[in-house]
């Protein structure tokens, strides 16, 4: 019974299940899933296991995987100083005269900040500990002020440059620059469905009297501009050189990071050994877990893949012939389960080379499916039970409860399921950018 791949598929994701949540890291239990039921269940047994090396290697030894470490590098050369409260009091004096200013200036710092720094934790902690005592200051509830944070640091993983949007083009070798543009529209969709609950549940709550509250002089204004208009010139140079042709990720990532160290040790005096040291610490633990998460799930596809299991699912998938959006339903119930317990990185290396094939045998834009799995992945980090983002907020605000904090991030939960709905009415607003520069996808 357990030679047919369908059954030995279910055992596997068991297992695997299983391991992940015994607390061992991701990449070591994906390698020993792999080791184990190559030896058990292959034809070569033990035969098997030895080419592992080989293919781990293979999987590492990519050009395109090094714009991983120079991104993270970028981000935590960011993360280090002082640009978020920085861009968090810029906006909060050009946006203040629009209704709900505050809430609205604290989530557009959390789009453009998680967009330099790649880290939703980072974001979350380097906004949040400026915005949410001053929104609760001003008046704002509790609810409004911990979830708009809590939501507004998921953004990272979707508004480019994004490591989970190379990450999946490396797991399905697919363009990520096209994968960057892609990104880029439905992103703003939902920093605009999260701004406008945002206003709403404050207007709704009593808080009318805290919308537009502050003003600012044309003076105020002007001084805050000089210490954020370098990284957002970052941002624009990043995007230019990747879709005017001038550079390719790898490089453009790497100037990217570099321009970003000397803006955090020119204008924020980064001067001391032990800060520049902690900015390549940090960036050289978090790629290195990355990258070996990577080699460990081409070991994973490659068990897979010899056992025959993902051609059987894909198979089965195909013998069901049902409607492809009641496939695309149970998909997308798969990844938002599946990102309720795993990390982003962890679950689109694990699924996306399967999920790929079956989607676009469908019907479905490969670029489209996956910004509808990155919104998946945004879910899971600010719901139980590993909801990193919701422990975040609670550490820079242990007087707010935690179950107000996940009061106060569900709404958004459900901003995030709205865009879901809408791209799937208007799949357009993921393709038509990429298709205006790169052109039509040729499947």
């Amino acid at each position: 019974m357990l030679q047919d791949p369908l059954v030995l598929g279910a055992l596997i994701a068991i297992v695997t299940v299983v391991v992940l949540f015994s607390g061992m890291p991701v990449a070591i239990g994906l390698m020993l899933v792999a080791m184990g039921f190559l030896a058990i269940f292959d034809f070569s047994g033990w035969l098997a296991v030895t080419t592992l090396p080989e293919i781990l290697f293979a999987k590492l030894n990519s050009f395109e995987l090094l714009s991983i470490p120079m991104f993270i590098l970028m981000g935590a050369a960011v993360a280090s100083s002082r640009a978020g409260s920085d861009l968090y009091e810029a906006l909060e004096r050009w946006l203040t005269r629009v209704p709900g200013g505050l809430v609205v200036s604290n989530l557009g710092a959390c789009a453009i900040f998680s967009a330099l720094s790649g880290s939703s934790p980072a974001t979350c902690a380097a906004i949040g500990k400026m915005g949410i005592p001053e929104m609760r200051q001003r008046g704002y509830p509790d609810e409004v002020a911990a979830g708009s944070i809590a939501a507004g640091g998921t953004l990272g993983i979707l508004i480019p440059p994004s490591i989970t949007m190379i990450v999946y083009g490396i797991a399905t070798e697919t363009s990520i620059g096209r994968l960057f543009l892609a990104g880029a529209v439905p992103g703003l969709m939902l920093v605009l469905l999260f701004m406008i609950w945002s206003v709403y549940s404050t207007w709704r709550s009593g808080g009318r009297e805290v919308l537009g509250q502050r003003v600012y002089s044309w003076r105020e204004k002007l001084e805050s501009l000089p210490r954020v208009l370098p990284f957002i010139v970052i941002i624009v140079a990043v995007l230019f050189a990747l879709y005017g042709g001038v550079a390719t990720p790898s490089e453009t990532a790497a100037v990217g990071a570099l321009f970003c160290l000397l803006i955090a040790v020119v204008i924020y005096r980064m001067w001391s050994f032990g800060s520049i040291w902690r900015v390549f610490r940090d960036s050289t633990r978090e790629s290195v877990m990355i990258l070996i998460i990577i080699g460990a799930s081409g070991l994973f596809s490659f068990m897979l893949s010899s056992l025959h299991v993902t051609q059987s699912i894909a198979e089965w998938i195909v013998a069901m012939d049902v409607n492809r959006w009641v496939l695309m339903l149970f998909i997308n119930l798969f990844l938002l389960v599946a990102g309720f317990f795993l990390p982003p990185v962890a679950v689109i290396l694990m699924a996306a080379p399967i999920l790929l094939p079956i989607v676009v045998s469908a019907g479905f834009d490969p670029y489209w499916f996956a910004v509808v799995l990155t919104i998946n992945m945004e879910i899971g980090l600010i719901t139980p039970p590993v909801g990193l983002n919701l422990y975040v907020i609670n550490g820079i605000a242990p007087d707010i409860r935690l179950q107000t904090i996940l009061k106060g991030s569900l709404p958004y939960v459900g901003c995030m399921v709205l865009a879901i709905i809408i791209l799937c009415l208007v799949p357009e607003l993921a393709t038509g950018l990429p298709d205006l520069i790169f052109g039509p996808v040729v499947q």
